[in-house]
């Protein structure tokens, strides 16, 4: 049965849907030989090349659980704007084709889900289900019940207010926030328009995955568990 080009690799384990769609613009993407176009089908037999290299399903589901450190980038590339980086793929150097999940910017640190299922990636990144994403925020000045109520009910930034979530204060310096939209630069953006810089981010949960037990720079397979839990919570 034919399929659009972004789901079979999606389904293949080699990108999410939109991942895809970029490499079909910038023609990475073939299919029996022939540069493939967005929305464009395949069918039962053809030959899929990505970078040249033919794709195949990739049977054993991998999820992977990443303590990621500061200034690793969340990526498959190996420069950004021209400049060399050191990307999460690179890093782990884990022995199959894995993808993160979602971003988590270069200057922060926490938690970072990889895998091989880009339709598993999908729904875990898709904003519309609330999926709750929690952080611990140090900043640079003594946190005020204002900033803390502000931060909750929501603040305006890129021309939209953000959704409301929970904030508790850990000490006159530091707080935890639980979002369920994932807006670039959120937390940071939000801090700054309330006249505060952060000055340590760390990603604590992803829905039902924590980075209880992991070591910074470390990975770990998610268990049976968590995978079933995962999907029950995604589905």
């Amino acid at each position: 049965m034919a399929v659009r080009i972004n789901k079979y690799l999606s389904e293949a384990g080699i990108c999410s849907r939109r991942e895809a769609d970029r490499m079909l613009e910038q023609g990475r993407i073939s299919i029996d030989g022939i540069p493939a176009l967005p929305g464009q089908k395949v069918e039962d037999g053809q030959c899929v090349t990505v970078d040249g290299k033919p794709v195949h399903k990739e049977e054993e589901e991998i999820f992977l659980a990443f303590y990621k450190p500061r200034g690793i980038v969340c990526t498959t590339a190996d420069s950004e704007n021209g400049e060399k980086i050191v990307n999460v793929i690179d890093y782990i150097n884990y022995p199959k084709r894995v993808y993160p999940v979602g971003r988590l910017d270069q200057n922060s640190e926490g938690l970072l889900l990889l895998t091989n299922q880009g339709e598993m990636m999908e729904k875990i990144l898709r904003s519309r289900y609330g999926h709750e994403k929690e952080y611990f925020v140090r900043v640079n000045r003594k946190i005020t019940p204002e900033f803390l109520k502000k931060m909750s009910e929501g603040v305006e930034i890129l021309d939209t207010v953000t959704k409301p979530c929970k904030v508790w204060q850990e000490d006159d310096r530091s707080f935890h926030i639980i979002l369920t939209q994932g807006l670039n630069r959120q937390i940071r953006r939000m801090c700054d328009a309330l006249d505060y810089r952060v000055t340590m981010l760390r990603r604590d949960r992803v829905l039902n995955i924590t980075l209880e037990g992991l070591v910074k720079g470390r990975y770990r397979r998610l268990s049976p568990q968590e995978v079933r839990e995962l999907k029950r919570i995604c589905h």
